[in-house]
């Protein structure tokens, strides 16, 4: 059994592994500039029902927003099939404000008239009620490892002109979504091909200080929407790991369980939380990991997460699994729409398959 001070200790190391640029998610980043010449792409705004989130006990809605980019050549080269890169966006967002973080379509206009060639870019909106869904699968958010891996998918191969094979889709994702591609990637790579993973959170705890006894009270007062709406981004980001690690059918209103309870840490949920660090499980999905034609991880040189990120490369390499790493000069979201023109559609445009046989 753990000692008092061993489950206090990992209260502050799972409660830390937020860091502070997790809040930058909001933040405005730099556009790169224009790119003459650019053929416009086309946005479509959908919305495909998630069987994976339908019952879910925080009433998300099952009905999700869903942005497509549909390249140039779309409309005219009508029999074309195309690849699809299906990117996630982090913390506190949704899929509408990723893309003016990322600055689509100006960013996916100017990456095709560059290195890119041309692809269907998808943007899901994975925005729980405390904000976020971790990209896991839980009773109380609903599944939305499951949204991203199978009910996104199925419904853009039914409705548009893809290459519905594994190595002609890719997954990326930022912060959060980072963490998304990072777990979603290492279980299902029956459904992707390659993988970029930029910035990501949550790979495993980390220690930063003690734990935050008042944050801790005012997590156990909350008792409706309206009271998680009023928390500090911190505060309410543990409610979303809770709700997405800890789910408690039987522990209304919120249904969840919190690491600490009446100012006692809770082992049993800690172990939970601990059980979804992607740093801890990988091993298991050594296998699964070698299947991917290319995998790519960047992070900035300012950034909190750079640490951490560059643990999740050299898991990799010890492995002997060919991967690149990059460590560029940013923070966590400066660099953003930079790094998605110039290098994730150019890395996708790289390592994906265009034609159809390419299993």
């Amino acid at each position: 059994m753990m000692t008092n001070k061993a489950v206090c200790l990992l209260v502050s190391l799972l409660i830390s592994s937020f860091p502070a640029q997790f809040a930058l998610a909001q933040m405005k980043t730099e556009a790169p500039p224009v790119v003459a010449g650019a053929k416009p792409v086309t946005l479509e705004s959908i919305k495909i029902h998630a069987g994976s989130v339908e019952g879910n006990l925080e009433g998300n809605a099952a009905e999700r927003d869903v942005l497509v980019f549909l390249p140039p050549s779309y409309a005219k080269e009508r029999a074309r099939r195309y690849p699809v890169v299906y990117a996630l966006h982090g913390y506190s967002i949704g899929a509408e404000q990723w893309s003016h973080e990322i600055h689509v379509p100006q960013t996916i206009e100017g990456a095709f008239a560059g290195a890119a060639r041309e692809m269907i870019v998808v943007l899901p909106d994975s925005k729980t009620l405390h904000n976020g869904s971790m990209y896991s699968g839980s009773i109380t958010t609903g599944d939305f490892e499951s949204f991203i891996s199978h009910d996104v998918v199925e419904y853009v191969d039914a409705h548009y002109r893809t290459i519905p094979e594994r190595r002609s889709r890719g997954l990326a994702g930022h912060s959060m979504g980072g963490y998304g591609a990072t777990r979603i990637g290492m279980k299902h790579a029956d459904v992707f091909g390659s993988l970029y993973i930029m910035s990501p959170c949550c790979l495993s705890p980390r220690s930063v200080g003690p734990g935050n006894a008042e944050m801790s009270k005012a997590l156990e007062e909350v008792k409706s929407p309206a009271d998680s709406a009023k928390l500090p981004f911190f505060a309410r980001a543990q409610l979303a790991a809770a709700a997405a690690w800890s789910p408690n059918p039987k522990n209304p209103p919120l249904f969840l369980d919190l690491p600490t309870q009446a100012g006692e840490a809770q082992a049993d949920v800690l172990a939970r939380w601990a059980a979804n660090a992607p740093l801890a499980f990988i091993h298991q999905y050594i296998g699964n990991i070698r299947r991917y034609d290319a995998i790519a991880i960047d992070v900035g040189d300012q950034d909190g997460l750079r640490t951490d990120t560059a643990k999740l490369h050299d898991v990799l390499e010890a492995y002997g699994i060919k991967n690149t790493f990059e460590v560029y000069p940013g923070d966590h979201t400066n660099k953003l729409a930079d790094r998605f023109q110039n290098h994730v559609l150019p890395f996708f445009g790289a390592n994906l398959c265009f034609k159809a046989g390419c299993r």
